[in-house]
């Protein structure tokens, strides 16, 4: 396995600009503005080329990334239901070889002039596995040649189940959660944002042990687990029974796992997810302490929502004469 040093400082990190009311910084890295499309909502972007200008947005979390490919669950994947959408897609994607080789570098080409971040989302199904990953990822960007070689952060998925544990999730226990997210800390020197889950009992304690054991910044939230039931076949909805709910129903949720979060690990990055559909959803998140703000299922219902997200934002921010750095983690608590 390939350890690899901390890397230059991209030229479109480091500080946010002081003159631009949308402009933010999260683990060192400079945002044009702080809404991003979420993992497993994009694809690794091409999917999307020609339907939304991803230079336009903040950044792009790409679809899961595991050692070797995976088939994913069986049909059907996902439901609609009042409150959101239901799916079980089982992390399917086309495994690291094919990532690597193809679907990233195509991503940081096409982005190559642009200000949009990317941060690929990373999976495994044993504690090595993330660190095989990204350090599969870091051996190439080092032989890449390109304007742009590297992604600029990686997204460590540990909601995923670990199978040599039985099932039980990576960020479920402290010693497994503080395992991977060293593991990959010590193949790479770019941010490491660890994405949890909201089913943990003691969200903020997960927290604080990935920060420990080096990352840079956390996601919160990833969907809830639920189950959907077809009544006419008296069935679940899904092909593999239960599956993670999100979408509006989880927007609660997420922005107070944020709060809660940005509380006790004050200054912490965190990028907020899970039922953004609106700039008012995005300035939930930020009041309750996100820097950064991604939208999954209401983009994929309609994928130039996060440009409107973005303008709506803007608009906001003129309005107030604020600065969304000035509204991260402003929210006033009732005495």
């Amino acid at each position: 396995m390939t350890i690899a040093s901390p890397p230059p400082t991209p030229a479109a990190a480091g500080r946010a600009r002081s003159d631009d009311p949308l402009a933010v910084e999260a683990a060192g890295i400079a945002f044009a503005n702080p809404i991003i499309l979420a993992a497993g909502t994009a694809g690794y972007g091409r999917e999307l080329s020609g339907i939304v200008a991803l230079d336009k947005l903040g950044g792009i979390v790409t679809k899961a990334v595991s050692v070797a490919p995976r088939v994913g669950a069986p049909a059907p994947r996902v439901a609609d239901f009042p409150g959101g959408m239901i799916n079980a897609i089982g992390l399917a994607n086309p495994g690291l070889e094919s990532v690597r080789n193809d679907q990233l570098p195509w991503l940081l080409d096409h982005l190559a002039d642009a200000p949009t971040r990317v941060i690929v989302n990373v999976v495994g199904s044993a504690v090595e596995d993330f660190a095989t990953v990204i350090a599969g990822l870091e051996d190439v960007a080092a032989r890449r040649s390109a304007a742009r070689a590297a992604p600029d952060a990686y997204e460590l998925n540990v909601s995923c189940p670990n199978v040599r544990a039985g099932g039980m999730e990576f960020g479920a226990d402290p010693a497994t959660l503080r395992a991977v997210v060293a593991g990959a800390r010590a193949v790479t020197g770019r941010p490491l944002f660890v994405k949890l889950s909201p089913a943990l009992s003691d969200i903020a304690a997960a927290a604080r042990v990935a920060i420990d054991a080096g990352a840079n910044g956390l996601t919160l939230v990833n969907t809830v687990p639920g189950l959907v039931v077809d009544v006419e076949q008296r069935r679940p909805a899904l092909g593999f029974g239960s599956g993670g709910v999100s979408g509006s129903a989880i927007l609660p949720v997420g922005v107070l796992a944020t709060w809660k979060v940005s509380r006790a690990l004050p200054g912490v990055p965190i990028i907020g997810v899970g039922g953004v559909a609106s700039a008012t959803d995005a300035l939930q998140y930020i009041l309750a302490g996100a820097t950064v703000v991604a939208v999954g299922t209401a983009a994929m219902r309609d994928p130039r929502l996060p440009e409107r997200i973005i303008a709506d934002l803007a608009r906001w921010c003129a309005a107030h004469r604020v600065t969304v750095r000035q509204l991260t983690g402003a929210l006033e608590w009732p005495a």
